[in-house]
């Protein structure tokens, strides 16, 4: 399963002083993955995934976001240097679930 979408840049207030900075996947986006993924998660809900953003791609995890109904994609420095993002900013972004 392969999603796309635009999601602004956002910092996780609990670690604001790491710069932990995320993506939301879309709320129907969100209900599809769980449909597709079933109970197959690993620790804390997280599901493995390929993200990409411009000309940047990774392996990494995207997390349940109780609070906004959704899953929380993890954006590296990195890729937010590469890519000239801040928090607040605007992205597309390409995330495709591994192994379910």
């Amino acid at each position: 399963m392969v999603v796309t979408f635009d999601a602004e840049l956002w910092i996780w207030d609990a670690r604001r002083g790491d710069s932990w900075t995320f993506v939301s996947l879309p709320v129907e986006a969100a209900a599809e993955i769980r449909d597709v993924a079933g109970g197959s998660r690993r620790g804390f809900g997280s599901l493995r995934v390929r993200a990409a953003i411009g000309d940047s791609s990774w392996a990494t995890s995207i997390f349940p976001d109780s609070a906004r109904d959704t899953f929380a994609l993890p954006v590296k420095k990195a890729v937010r240097r590469a890519e000239g993002l801040d928090a607040g900013d605007v992205a597309t972004v390409t995330v495709e679930l591994v192994d379910v």
